[in-house]
């Protein structure tokens, strides 16, 4: 899930905010250079996969869930691999921070961007509803203590937590996540999608629903225009648990991923380990 996750940031990357006529010749599932993101090369993820990992990490090696360890799990990620992609403000902040406590100290957590949602699909893994539910408002608090900012979040981890434990359907998708998350899950997203986190998580949910695949999925998210790293790493988690969407995605999305001490193969090896630590005592996992 999260090598899926990371490809669907990586190739939006390249299509973030820019002209639809760009979306509209190269949305053709190959990496793409950003035309003004120069330092994010074709292949690279940002803060979306970033972040991520950050959140799996703090699962396998079951620390204590807190609001202290959070942070500082975002500050440790950022620092051993410092890169572009978040946003100018928030990037400039983790640059000062020397770990978790100085950053809840100086954080101003009261966005209702998509920065809590776009990290949330990791912890759909969890078995138990209240438990997603309850970890995914902390870890959002710390950065998004916002209505709108934890609904968001909460709703993206709860795509994967349907499709993993539910046997969810894709056509109930927005019924289930409208049961259980405060919000408008079911309104079909069409249009641009902008920085709010509730547009990223609905336009995902759209996509999930009206794709036939992986790959149909991939190019769909980029369709929309703005935000669509987001909405591609939010929807190809949730996607890779899906049992009625195929895995097409192109080999070369998997191999042209960047393969540095935290790249790919890290990745992928992540991907094993919540795997394994989750199986245990649980069967028919399909991660």
């Amino acid at each position: 899930m999260l090598i899926e996750l990371a490809i669907g940031d990586a190739y939006g990357a390249g299509f973030e905010y820019v002209k639809p006529e760009i979306i509209t010749k190269y949305n053709n599932l190959e990496y793409r250079q950003h035309p003004t993101h120069k330092g994010t090369k074709p292949g690279m993820y940002t803060d979306d996969t970033q972040m991520s990992l950050a959140i799996a990490e703090l699962m396998v090696e079951e620390l204590e869930w807190t609001k202290l360890n959070v942070a500082n799990k975002f500050v440790e990620v950022f620092k051993r691999d410092v890169r572009e992609g978040y946003a100018s403000g928030f990037y400039h902040f983790l640059t000062k921070m020397n770990n978790g406590e100085m950053f809840l100290e100086n954080i101003k957590p009261y966005s209702d961007k998509s920065g809590a949602a776009m990290r949330a699909p990791v912890l759909g893994i969890y078995k138990d509803r209240k438990e997603v539910l309850e970890k995914t408002e902390i870890q959002a608090s710390v950065t998004h203590d916002t209505k709108d900012g934890i609904n968001a979040a909460k709703a993206s981890a709860m795509i994967v937590h349907f499709f993993l434990w539910e046997s969810g359907k894709k056509k109930d998708l927005a019924k289930y996540l409208k049961d259980h998350v405060k919000g408008d899950w079911a309104s079909r997203w069409t249009g641009k999608v902008r920085s709010k986190g509730w547009m990223s998580v609905r336009a995902a949910i759209t996509a999930i629903q009206e794709a036939d695949s992986m790959s149909d999925l991939l190019t769909k998210c980029v369709a929309y225009t703005g935000d669509v790293d987001t909405v591609a790493a939010i929807a190809l988690a949730g996607g890779s648990v899906c049992k009625e969407l195929r895995n097409d995605l192109p080999g070369w999305l998997y191999s042209g991923m960047e393969d540095g001490e935290f790249g790919r193969t890290y990745i992928e090896s992540l991907d094993k380990e919540l795997k394994a630590f989750y199986l245990q005592g649980k069967q028919d996992l399909p991660l």
